[in-house]
């Protein structure tokens, strides 16, 4: 865990436990008119990560309480990166390593983001993201490098034993298509996963070094 002080604005940056993943926690400004942060910033997510994220698209989404949303990835390349923030309820941000190769491929992390600490999640290209609404209609905002694209856009199931994810629900309420998402092995075996070599050129080559 680090500080990004020496740029003026306090915000408390962590590396989580798969590389190209960071957790933002801004400062707040709280008085009887309300609360006020900055949740984003460019100049820190570059600091932090090495790179600037471009911004392509923005996404919001409103999930009842149990609905997970995953497990979601982009070819490499270009892949997708993403800064996920829940600015109204609460949600377990899910990132998963399926780049082939990767030292923790398999392994997953989880982050709460809620309206309390109103704290931020960075993910690079080629990892498998993914929340479960914990209370009923929380809201999820997220930044994206590139812009939606069906014919590159995949899933692997959530439920996956294989991987073994803790969604803290008790019963997730997963849409069709992710439903129907292969297991972590099926897509795999089916070529449809990142390499780590692959997502390592991409990242080096905007300025990235996963090694930490």
């Amino acid at each position: 865990m680090f500080n990004t002080s020496l740029l003026g604005v306090g915000v408390q940056v962590e590396a989580l436990d798969i590389a190209g993943t960071y957790a933002f926690t801004p400062v707040q400004h709280s008085d009887d008119r309300g609360t006020f942060c900055e949740w984003y910033r460019s100049d820190v997510v570059a600091a932090a990560t090495g790179r600037p994220m471009p911004l392509a698209q923005a996404n919001h989404s409103v999930s009842s309480r149990g609905v997970v949303r995953a497990i979601h990835y982009a070819d490499v390349p270009p892949g997708q990166a993403k800064f996920v923030y829940c600015p109204r309820g609460a949600v377990l941000d899910v990132i998963v390593d399926i780049r082939v190769g990767s030292p923790t491929f398999g392994s997953w992390t989880s982050v709460r983001l809620d309206d309390v600490d109103r704290r931020g999640v960075y993910l690079a290209e080629g990892l498998g993201h993914g929340f479960a609404a914990l209370t009923e209609g929380a809201s999820v905002t997220y930044l994206c490098s590139t812009a939606y694209n069906p014919g590159r856009e995949h899933s692997v199931h959530a439920l996956d034993p294989a991987i073994g994810i803790d969604w803290a629900v008790p019963a997730p309420a997963l849409a069709a298509r992710d439903a129907a998402a292969p297991s972590l092995a099926e897509a795999e075996a089916a070529g449809l996963l990142p390499r780590w070599s692959d997502c390592a050129a991409w990242y080096a080559e905007s300025g990235q070094t996963l090694v930490r």
